[in-house]
């Protein structure tokens, strides 16, 4: 006889989905500690570097075109960083745009200027005042007896004064702080009335503009180009003191302004 097969049928019971007793949501909850941990971890990196690299980053990002700057760091070529230890000042490309130094306040901005002076304008530095006045920061060109930041009389810049203005300029040009120019004079007048300490004043605060254009400043920051004579002196119980003849650059802020009378002039 023919053995008979046994069939044999195996049922398989469908179970419902898991639920709380699965490993789905164990993977999404991983994934959403680790992509907390990097953006803390962002954060803390973000904060222990020094403002300027800060805002070399935000404008990178900020001015960033794909088919400009494909490939480019923002490290090197595209955005150049501030040699701290070397004090130099940064150059910011003009394809990203100005006003990178923006986020400095008054005070950072004026220990910035004096380090920059201190460093390359040793032989004159007791001739360059900075200072933080109501408006913003200041920074002032004085004569002093026997060194003169223009000729008496002559609205040519000196020497020292043009080596003072190119630093000047090349410190203050990647903010986008706002520019005031003004001349000042003593109180010694001339023996004709056709030409007086106004027109002096006047002519020698526009020549101090044309050097700090000359070395990269842009004109479009300036609000005024001023003289004032004798009017507003530095040294006020001695009106003729030579330290009284001086070049006012003050960096305006955006919330404060200046108010003042000047002879002013087309910049």
């Amino acid at each position: 006889m023919k053995q008979q097969k046994t069939i044999i049928i195996k049922k398989s019971k469908k179970r419902g989905h898991e639920g709380s007793h699965g490993g789905s949501w164990k993977v999404a909850y991983a994934d959403f500690v680790t992509a907390m941990m990097a953006f803390f971890l962002l954060l803390w990196l973000i904060t222990m570097v020094s403002p300027e690299k800060r805002a070399r980053v935000a404008s990178y990002f900020k001015y960033f075109a794909l088919f400009q700057h494909a490939g480019t760091s923002m490290m090197e070529g595209s955005v150049e960083i501030m040699d701290e230890r070397a004090g130099e000042a940064p150059k910011v490309p003009k394809e990203l745009g100005r006003g990178s130094m923006d986020v400095l306040s008054r005070e950072q901005l004026k220990d910035r200027l004096k380090k920059q002076i201190e460093e390359k304008l040793a032989d004159v530095k007791d001739q360059v005042m900075v200072d933080i006045f109501e408006g913003g920061v200041r920074i002032q060109l004085v004569d002093k007896k026997g060194k003169p930041m223009f000729s008496l009389g002559s609205a040519e810049p000196t020497e020292d004064a043009k080596k003072i203005l190119k630093v000047i300029a090349e410190s203050i040009r990647d903010i986008n702080n706002k520019i005031a120019i003004e001349g000042h004079t003593d109180a010694l007048t001339y023996s004709t009335n056709k030409y007086t300490n106004w027109e002096l004043s006047t002519e020698r605060a526009s020549a101090a503009r044309r050097e700090l254009e000359r070395y990269g400043m842009d004109p479009d920051r300036l609000t005024k180009v001023a003289g004032y004579a004798a009017t507003d002196p530095l040294i006020k119980e001695d009106p003729t003191d030579p330290r009284n003849r001086r070049i006012s650059i003050l960096l305006l802020y955006p919330s404060e302004k200046i108010n003042s009378q000047e002879n002013l002039i087309n910049p």
